[in-house]
């Protein structure tokens, strides 16, 4: 009989106790109104809980003494579950590495469209990469790319901090930048935006060589 590997573990969520099934012999409770009332008693803050048509809820079992709080219950449940959510989306949303790409002989008006763009991608928390192709005998203008490079990193000073100096790899120039501290952020171009939505990069035109 084929043997079996270990069984995956499961996410593990801390269970949380109230009313009854609070264990501990002494508990810091906090009333309905987020005031401290006391240390006593699980049966004591209990009987308060009663008193009022609440619950009483472990909110920080590793405290000493644990600290409950008499509150509803459901509504506590709703209130940490859309936490969690607002979080999760936070993650998935932020965080993530965007790439604006320019080109040597690109416009001044296409310029500024991707640098508000890439303003853009950094008021939500992303990474942006910087970079910018050579094609055919462009590679004889490499001080024309970085200066362009260079340029879009300057435009973008008031959102975001340059990681690395822009280098040139094979015909590609490239360079990271970091969103600043949200309280630091200023927006030249763009109003701040829901994390839901984020703007199409426009396709770079082809060029001949």
């Amino acid at each position: 009989m084929p043997r079996r590997g270990p069984r995956p573990r499961r996410n593990f969520v801390p269970r949380i106790r109230k009313n009854e099934k609070i264990r501990a012999r002494e508990i810091r409770v906090i009333g309905p109104d987020a005031k401290q009332i006391g240390v006593m008693s699980p049966a004591d803050a209990l009987a308060i809980a009663k008193r009022v048509g609440l619950d009483l809820v472990e909110i920080s079992p590793k405290a000493r003494p644990p600290v409950c709080r008499i509150l509803d219950f459901g509504k506590y449940q709703y209130e940490q579950s859309k936490k969690e959510k607002e979080n999760k989306q936070k993650k998935s949303s932020s965080g993530k590495v965007k790439e604006v790409k320019f080109r040597v002989r690109i416009e001044n008006h296409d310029f500024m469209f991707k640098v508000k763009h890439a303003e853009e991608f950094l008021g939500k928390g992303n990474k942006v990469k910087l970079t910018l192709m050579f094609r055919g005998r462009e590679m004889e203008h490499k001080d024309l790319g970085f200066e362009t490079v260079n340029r879009a990193v300057k435009e973008l000073e008031h959102i975001g901090h340059r990681d690395t100096e822009p280098r040139l790899s094979g015909r590609i120039i490239s360079t990271m930048i970091s969103p600043l501290p949200e309280k630091d952020r200023v927006y030249k171009f763009n109003q701040p935006h829901d994390q839901d939505s984020e703007p199409e990069p426009e396709p770079d035109a082809e060029e001949d060589s």
